[in-house]
């Protein structure tokens, strides 16, 4: 499996692959064009049975990433620009945005120091506009649509556990809209809900209270960050530590992936 992605690889590029991102920006309004592309992307980025299996002395890992961030910036922006309110012209394409940058971050087979160490601005102009894709969509919209909510709450999770500082460094408002949306995710612990919303979005938060214990006497950047997103909203720890001790007393079924960052919130908050 290996030998034949990667076969298929190099055929692919350089020749064709950027023909993809052309694609994108041409019939950007154009859903029958843009989502079977997105779809096809998302599958090439999918690290599934470990078949990305560059060299480790290939740039193809890094090549291909930056190819999938100029897809993502390239149609994010235009989709932003004045796509139609609609599943099929607007949030389908989200969620396979989302569902790209999730298996690029987490696929394994990128080295992400690299793009700061050399000043590549591709990592970061992903991260950029795939979350404001993402908050683009109201909360209703988000929690309407299943596939748009399977795609949204693992990325988030993605984010927190691998992107932690860039997070913490976002605006308030901006934090706070990602920190409601996990609190509303994590208030769906009981059937007909998915519980893996639930699950995902206490993961997340458990990351973020795991890197604000472990880094609470560091002078770093995200800490000031996060501590000044805490003293605007001194409540929001208690609201959810709150909530989650109230669910797990609910006889959910996830009950311990729930619990995981009540420890790290009880450590965390000072009230």
């Amino acid at each position: 499996l290996r030998r034949a992605y990667t076969m298929f690889f190099d055929w692919l590029y350089p020749d064709y692959l950027p023909m993809l991102v052309k694609a994108a920006e041409v019939w950007c309004y154009d859903s029958q064009v843009t989502t079977p592309l997105l779809k096809f992307f998302a599958e090439i980025v999918h690290n599934k049975c470990q078949r990305v299996a560059f060299e480790s002395s290939s740039p193809n890992g890094i090549l291909l990433f930056r190819e999938a961030s100029r897809l993502l910036v390239t149609y994010g922006r235009r989709v932003l620009a004045g796509a139609p309110l609609t599943y099929k012209d607007r949030y389908k394409g989200i969620s396979i945005c989302l569902l790209i940058l999730s298996r690029c971050l987490s696929g394994g087979y990128v080295n992400f120091g690299v793009f700061q160490l050399y000043g590549d601005s591709a990592l970061s102009d992903a991260l950029d506009t795939v979350l404001q894709l993402s908050l683009s969509i109201p909360v209703t919209e988000l929690m309407a649509y299943p596939k748009v909510m399977r795609a949204y709450f693992p990325f988030q999770e993605i984010l927190f556990h691998n992107h932690t500082p860039y997070l913490c460094q976002l605006e308030t408002s901006v934090f706070m809209q990602i920190m409601a949306c996990l609190q509303h995710g994590l208030k769906w612990i009981n059937p007909p809900h998915d519980i893996s919303v639930s699950s995902e979005c206490a993961s997340a938060l458990y990351h973020l209270v795991d890197f604000r214990f472990r880094n609470c006497k560091k002078d770093a950047p995200a800490l000031s960050a996060l501590s000044k997103h805490l003293s605007e909203n001194s409540m929001m720890f208690g609201s959810l530590l709150a909530l989650l001790i109230e669910s797990a007393l609910d006889d959910c079924p996830n009950q311990w992936a729930l619990s995981r960052p009540m420890l790290g919130l009880i450590l965390t908050n000072g009230e």
